[in-house]
């Protein structure tokens, strides 16, 4: 079972910018009530989109230099790179089926 990359400001760039995936990122916080709502969601996608795409998640609260660097004023916030780039922002507890279609989109 796979489970989402947990990021930190220090492995951002290494695991998101350089990767040759596109990669989903869930900016998030433990007291954050719709981004548990929306987590297991995060968990179930990392295992359907192995070896397709990057599931992530990042700890606001902890790592708030790469929050600050993408504009993060709410969350949960979920940004999809590829190449590097920012490529889809989904902002707030969505379908699974919502996260799922817009990360498609984004797989060649």
């Amino acid at each position: 079972m796979a489970q989402p990359l947990h990021l930190t400001d220090a492995t951002f760039d290494t695991e998101v910018i350089k990767s040759d995936l596109p990669v989903l990122i869930d900016f998030w916080a433990a007291w954050c009530g719709p981004c548990k709502m929306i987590a297991p969601y995060i968990e179930e996608l990392s295992n359907e989109f192995e070896g397709r795409a990057k599931i992530a998640k990042l700890d606001v609260d902890n790592n708030q230099n790469t929050a600050m660097n993408f504009g993060i004023r709410s969350i949960p916030t979920l940004l999809i790179f590829k190449g590097g780039n920012v490529v889809d922002t989904i902002v707030g507890a969505v379908p699974k089926q919502t996260i799922m279609d817009k990360l498609n989109s984004h797989i060649n």
